[in-house]
């Protein structure tokens, strides 16, 4: 199950979001997380949807892809929906018992908030982690955030621990799908029972899954110490990034479809 996640990984293809910068990349997730987060009206959102899809085309993301990306989140989707539901009092009373009160407004925002989060979690993994390899993203973040080395903040080392971070999820996805499967196979069963004890089960995988974190940390570690490592200060690339016409093109294009689409939205309310 967790095998299959996607999130995090590397997709390999040769496609035009792959070829981009990844600091444009990365300025552009920015200037769509905050389109996600202000845009309320249903036209906007439509149109904010077809622009992912575009993305999508674009990256070549098969929907398997997609389907692995998302699947993981639709629990949390679902939760969020449904506290919206009974949260949100505002609107026209469609149902009303006892102390559970649903409106046609608490539905609406509650399919709007389940929306951006799914918008959320596709945004994130067609401009970043589906199309960009860690290592790049290591050096587009390092290079966006090197003003900051001014004020003694150390840029290289926070950039090189966000690479790892994302690039331990499909580990540790894998990880945990691995001992799972060797636990079921001893007895332990994660599907059946009240939900205490599915809890219960679930700590048989969370102290092997810490105890591996752990030694793959120390491992990395002691790789880093045996290569020299030293932190960024006097190091060069392999492969530094160079900005073309083409990504710059790029940015601004879809930089306007984001302010495009905040504009229509505050037109519309």
């Amino acid at each position: 199950m967790f095998s299959k996640v996607s999130l995090g990984r590397y997709y390999p293809a040769n496609s035009f979001l792959h070829e981009t910068d990844p600091r444009v990349k990365t300025i552009l997730y920015a200037v769509y997380l905050v389109a996600i987060f202000i845009i309320k009206e249903p036209i906007a959102i439509g149109i904010l949807g077809g622009i992912i899809i575009l993305q999508l085309i674009l990256a070549k993301i098969t929907p398997g892809i997609l389907w692995s990306t998302v699947k993981p989140m639709i629990p949390l989707a679902l939760f969020i929906f449904v506290i919206n539901i009974f949260t949100i009092k505002q609107g026209n009373v469609l149902f009303s018992w006892k102390i559970i009160t649903i409106t046609d407004y608490g539905i609406g925002k509650a399919v709007i908030m389940a929306v951006r989060l799914i918008f959320l979690i596709v945004s994130t993994s067609i401009l970043l982690t589906l199309t960009t390899t860690p290592l790049k993203m290591s050096d587009a973040l390092e290079k966006l955030f090197a003003p900051l080395s001014l004020i003694k903040i150390p840029v290289h080392e926070m950039a090189m621990m966000m690479s790892i971070a994302l690039r331990f999820i499909p580990t540790l996805a894998a990880e945990t799908d691995k001992i799972m499967k060797a636990q079921q196979s001893r007895g332990a069963d994660y599907d059946t029972g009240s939900f205490i004890n599915k809890v219960k089960g679930y700590i048989t995988v969370l102290i092997p899954l810490f105890v591996s974190s752990f030694r793959r940390a120390d491992e990395l570690a002691v790789a880093m110490d045996a290569r020299c490592y030293r932190g960024g200060k006097g190091r060069t690339k392999l492969n530094p990034l160079h900005l073309t016409a083409k990504d710059v093109l790029c940015g601004i294009m879809f930089t306007l479809f984001a302010v495009l689409v905040v504009v229509i939205d505050f037109s519309l309310r």
